[in-house]
């Protein structure tokens, strides 16, 4: 018995090294060696442990309103997301045809989505993935999943809880514009941030 019992402590420290190990990513890490961004379908998604590294429960400025809400300068989370400008605005991540890869631009306006979501516990957000018209209603519906997939990672990167962060996918049932027109479709490849205050 005392056998198994050291067993099962060195194979519960050595899992809890590799869990550690494995949660050590870095930004580079999310951007090959080429600066092109790693592409989301080849990566597996993120284990759901419930912690998350990053920012602090603060603002991003790291004020605190003194009663749990978090404060910028003399705004709250609703109020900073009412702005129509600035940083927080831009709430639509756009793809490439048939690729759930996040550009460069898209990773550093994710990372401002994703510090503003970690320093405010009472924040909620859905991703809502979307496809163009082209390709079966199944592959769509998956593509919209890998997309909203890859935006979730950036914004658990940077600290956002796993409790604040939820993904749906619509494929090409909702499309931002109509028509069979490459305009079209690359408004349509997309996944939109939908906020929530609590």
């Amino acid at each position: 018995m005392k056998l198994y019992n050291a067993m099962k402590t060195w194979m519960i420290a050595g899992l809890v090294a590799v869990v550690v190990t494995a949660c050590a990513t870095t930004q580079e890490e999310m951007i090959s060696g080429d600066g092109e961004p790693i592409d989301g379908q080849s990566q597996t998604g993120i284990v759901d442990d419930g912690t998350s590294g990053g920012a602090d429960a603060t603002g991003l400025d790291g004020a605190d309103g003194g009663d749990g809400t978090a404060m910028v300068g003399d705004m709250d989370a609703i109020s900073m997301l009412e702005q129509t400008e600035g940083a927080l605005a831009n709430r639509i991540i756009y793809f490439e045809f048939d690729s759930a890869k996040l550009t460069s631009e898209s990773i550093q306006i994710l990372e401002t989505h994703g510090n503003f979501i970690a320093g405010n516990g009472e924040v909620s957000v859905r991703l809502e993935g979307h496809a163009d018209e082209r390709g079966s209603r199944e592959y769509n519906i998956a593509l919209g999943d890998r997309r909203a997939q890859s935006v979730r990672r950036v914004l658990l990167f940077q600290g956002a809880s796993v409790d604040q962060v939820e993904t749906v996918s619509y494929g090409e049932e909702q499309p931002l514009m109509s028509g069979h027109t490459e305009e079209a479709w690359s408004k349509n490849r997309r996944v939109e941030l939908i906020y929530t205050v609590n």
